[in-house]
C-alpha cells in the first residue's frame, strides 16, 4: 500500500456524539489521498463503532490498553502516520472542503514553511460565528504571538512529518492541554510558521471541549511554557509576566489595577525590544507595535468597562494618541463600568 499525501492524525475519547460530523468533513475533503489514524484513548461508549463503521479503508483505528490522555494518544497516531504532511483534527472540529488541498498546496509551494495553519470560525449550537483568532497573521506575527498566546487552533494545523520527527517526543506530556502551543515553539526550530487567510476550519464550542473542563490545569502549563520561551529569549532576567498574560490576555479576565496593566506591558515592552534585534522587517516590526497597541486598548477597554480600571488613570499612560473610534469606546465602557461598580457596592451592603 503506498504512502498517502496527508496523515490526519485524531485522540478520540467519547466522541460518538459528535463524531460523525467530524468524519464525515473528512469525507467530504477534494483532496482524497488521505489517512485518518485514531487513537481511541479507552472510550466508555462506541466511539470505537462510530469510526469502524463507515468501512473506509483509508479510516485506521488504534485502541489504547490504558487512558493515557490525548497527549499519548496524539503521540501514539504520529507515530503510526505514514503520509509527507500531517494534519491535526480533533474529534468534534469540523474541516470544510478545501482543507487539506489548500495546506498541501501551501507547502508544496513554500518548502522553507514547516507548519502551515488556517483561519477558524467557531461553530455554537450547530450555529457559525466569527472566531476570535488574530488575523492576518504573517509569519513575522505569528513568532511575536507565540510569546504571549496562542495565535493557532489545532484542528487548522498541517505539518512536515520529517520535521516533526525531529522532535522527541512529538507532544510533550508535561504540557498537556498546551502540547499544541508548546509544538509550534519547538517545530518552529525547523522552518517558518504561516497561516492560510482563509476559514478552512469550524472549532466547535461545546461544554465538554477540554478547554472548559480542564481550564486551571491548562492555565498553569501554559504559564510554565510561556515562562520557558521568556527566559530562553532574555535569560535570567526575563520578566515574570507569564500569569498576567495568561490571565488577562489568554483567559480574558479583567486588569485588577493600572500598576497590573503597566506592570505587564513593561514586560511586554521587554520582550519586543530583544524580538526586535531578530531578522525582521521595518514593516514586519510596525505591524507587531500597531499588535502590541491593540491589544493595550482591548485591555483597557476591559477593565473599564468592567470597572477594574479608571479611564483617566489608564489614559496618563496610553501608549499613542487616542483615535476618536476607541476614546468614544473607553467613554462608553466607563459608563458601563460605573454602573457595574455601583451595583457591586449594593451587592456588599
Amino acid at each position: 500500500m503506498s504512502a498517502p499525501t496527508v496523515s490526519v492524525i485524531m485522540a478520540v475519547y467519547n466522541g460518538a456524539a459528535m463524531l460523525p460530523e467530524t468524519l464525515a468533513s473528512l469525507q467530504a475533503q477534494t483532496l482524497t489521498d488521505w489517512e485518518l489514524i485514531a487513537v481511541d484513548d479507552c472510550s466508555k461508549d462506541d466511539s470505537v463503532g462510530v469510526l469502524e463503521a463507515l468501512g473506509d479503508p483509508r479510516i485506521r483505528v488504534i485502541r489504547s490498553r490504558e487512558n493515557g490522555g490525548p497527549v499519548v494518544a496524539r503521540n501514539i497516531a504520529f507515530a503510526a502516520a505514514r503520509g509527507r504532511y500531517v494534519a491535526g483534527l480533533d474529534q468534534d472540529d469540523i474541516s470544510l472542503p478545501q482543507r487539506l488541498a489548500r495546506q498541501v498546496s501551501f507547502l508544496d509551494a513554500d518548502p522553507g514553511t514547516v507548519l502551515v495553519s488556517s483561519a477558524a470560525d467557531y461553530l455554537i449550537d450547530g450555529r457559525r460565528a466569527p472566531g476570535n483568532w488574530p488575523r492576518p497573521l504573517t509569519p513575522a506575527l505569528i513568532d511575536w504571538l507565540l510569546l504571549i498566546r496562542n495565535p493557532i487552533a489545532w484542528s487548522s494545523v498541517m505539518f512536515r512529518a520529517d520535521a516533526a520527527r525531529q522532535l522527541d517526543p512529538f507532544e510533550r506530556p508535561e504540557m498537556r492541554y498546551v502540547e499544541d502551543f508548546d509544538l509550534y515553539q519547538r517545530i518552529r526550530a525547523f522552518g517558518r510558521v504561516a497561516q492560510i487567510d482563509e476559514v478552512l476550519l469550524l472549532y466547535r464550542c461545546h461544554e465538554g471541549g477540554a478547554s472548559n473542563m480542564f481550564n486551571s490545569t491548562m492555565c498553569a502549563h501554559a504559564e510554565l511554557l510561556l515562562r520557558e520561551r521568556h527566559r530562553a529569549l532574555l535569560g535570567p532576567a526575563a520578566p515574570e509576566i507569564a500569569p498576567l498574560l495568561v490571565r488577562h490576555v489568554m483567559d480574558g479576565a479583567p486588569v485588577p489595577d493600572v500598576a497590573t496593566l503597566n506592570a505587564l506591558f513593561v514586560g511586554i515592552g521587554a520582550l519586543r525590544a530583544e524580538f526586535g534585534k531578530g531578522d525582521y522587517s521595518a514593516v514586519e516590526l510596525a505591524q507587531i507595535d500597531d499588535m502590541i497597541s491593540q491589544g493595550w486598548w482591548r485591555l483597557c477597554r476591559t477593565g473599564v468597562r468592567a470597572g477594574t480600571l479608571l479611564l483617566h488613570r489608564v489614559l496618563e499612560r496610553r501608549p499613542t494618541p487616542v483615535p476618536v473610534r476607541e476614546a468614544v469606546d473607553l467613554v462608553a465602557s466607563q459608563a458601563i463600568g460605573g454602573v457595574r461598580a455601583v451595583w457591586r457596592r449594593l451587592a456588599r451592603g
